[in-house]
């Protein structure tokens, strides 16, 4: 097996481990914070979004000038 060369067999045990109770831990801490982040984050999805596509824009803008410039 290749992970077997480069991890022992106690690493790849804590490696799974963490892995399942750091995705637990940030799915119960989400689900308790949920109501806050209808109060403060009201929106934000939007914002990403529009922010985003706007950083899109301009790479996408100065690529094509780089471009013709050379």
């Amino acid at each position: 097996m290749l992970l077997s060369t480069f991890f022992t067999t106690g690493r790849i045990v804590f490696i799974i481990i963490f892995a399942v109770s750091f995705v637990i831990l940030m799915i119960y801490s989400y689900k308790k914070d949920l109501k806050n982040h209808k109060i403060y984050y009201k929106n934000a999805e939007k914002r990403v979004i529009t922010y985003g596509i706007l950083i899109i824009l301009l790479f996408i803008a100065l690529r094509f000038i780089i471009a013709t410039t050379r």
